[in-house]
């Protein structure tokens, strides 16, 4: 059964290559580099959605003994390549508009304009099919498509800008708006996904303040290493050590309550009695000589 995030990128993939290849002819035909560098970045969506696409599907794949965590971080990859992609694209872009800046060349506005109504709503008809969909992954994809209809619209206005003024350095200084505008979002993506990574705590989660909202529970003396981070942005995961005397189901059926408040999806919840409790509240190794001490005690 495939998903509907699926079906949609597949969808999008085939938009978007059989497209950007109608869009190359078109930038040669018509002299733009604004639509030959916008299909040089539509290939590259293109590319980038089709390995989304494969591994998205893996993504959705069942933890197992050699994935114990899931496939979810496959649909970050796929967020990263298609990022690379995006930065290598609109860097290139930047340098050949820069080029037609110095040498402007002759353009067939026209025909420009027309290949822009098109791009423009084909490209629309993309970004409607990917909206819906919450992994970064369907978020790259979407992202990618949106900025395409901006690309179509700015031609677009460019083109019959040109057509009225003959004024063609319109051509690439458009060319390196859309550009300069990809580049600033692919590098906030690529962000998210190295975060994700780096096991960096998840957005809009606080170690503090969920050590403070524990503590606030019946019974829990205190709460110490605590671990947060998630697989791929969406899903969040939580290990703890919690000192207690109480009683253990009912402690952790309540501390998972309040993780839950926290969209923490999954804890592994360690129990301590006070007795055992770490001299030191980050400890690693005092923990486990002073836990052999008290056996020796016994």
């Amino acid at each position: 059964m495939k998903t509907k995030t699926e079906k949609n990128i597949l969808v999008a993939f085939i938009l978007n290559l059989s497209f950007s290849i109608f869009e190359f002819i078109g930038g040669i035909f018509t002299h733009s580099v604004a639509i030959l560098s916008d299909s040089i970045h539509d290939i590259g969506d293109a590319a980038s959605i089709g390995i989304s696409y494969f591994l998205e599907k893996k993504s959705k794949k069942q933890p197992d003994e050699v994935y114990t965590f899931g496939y979810a971080r496959y649909s970050v990859i796929g967020s990263i390549i298609t990022t690379v992609i995006l930065l290598v694209g609109s860097v290139l872009v930047i340098i050949n508009a820069a080029k037609r800046l110095i040498n402007p060349v002759e353009i067939n506005y026209n025909g420009m304009i027309i290949f822009a109504v098109i791009g423009a709503v084909t490209n629309f008809t993309a970004a409607y099919f990917t909206r819906e969909g919450d992994s970064l992954n369907q978020k790259a994809v979407n992202l990618h498509m949106l900025e395409d209809v901006l690309g179509w619209v700015v031609v677009l206005i460019g083109a019959v800008a040109m057509k009225f003024t003959d004024i063609s350095v319109i051509d690439p200084i458009m060319s390196i708006g859309v550009a300069l505008f990809i580049l600033i979002n692919t590098v906030k993506n690529l962000k998210e996904a190295v975060d994700l990574f780096l096991e960096k705590t998840p957005n809009g989660l606080s170690t503090d303040e969920i050590k403070e909202h524990i503590t606030e529970i019946d019974g829990v003396e205190d709460v110490h290493h605590i671990h947060l981070w998630s697989l791929d942005g969406v899903l969040n995961y939580a290990t703890m050590h919690i000192v207690t005397n109480g009683d253990a189901a009912e402690i952790k059926k309540n501390v998972r309550a309040e993780l839950a408040e926290h969209n923490i999806v999954h804890a592994t919840l360690e129990l301590e009695s006070p007795d055992e409790a770490c001299t030191e509240h980050n400890c690693h190794v005092e923990h486990n000589s002073s836990a052999s001490h008290h056996h020796h005690h016994h």
